[in-house]
């Protein structure tokens, strides 16, 4: 079995997903946190990659995508409230 580049980010997204994951469930990330939301996006690039240039699978793609713009929204969100929180005396 040959790996690719590809492949590899795949993997190395399924890890970090499971990694984060198991990191909230622990409590050492906050779901809301800047942290937690980059390594989804993280995630998300590489098993993007993996789809891509890989055996696409248009459902799984679809999920990513959504996953994506779900993530950038919560990073986006984390800053204006971090913003917000500075501002108030």
């Amino acid at each position: 079995m040959t790996f690719f580049g590809y492949d590899w980010a795949g993997y190395l997204g399924v890890a970090l997903v499971l990694l984060a994951f198991f990191l909230l469930q622990d409590r050492k990330l906050q779901g809301d946190g800047w942290i937690y939301q980059s390594m989804n996006v993280l995630v998300l690039i590489g098993v993007m990659l993996s789809l891509l240039f890989g055996s696409f699978n248009l459902s799984a793609f679809i999920m990513q995508v959504a996953w994506l713009l779900i993530g950038s929204y919560g990073i986006v969100r984390g800053i204006g409230r971090r913003r917000e929180a500075r501002r108030l005396p």
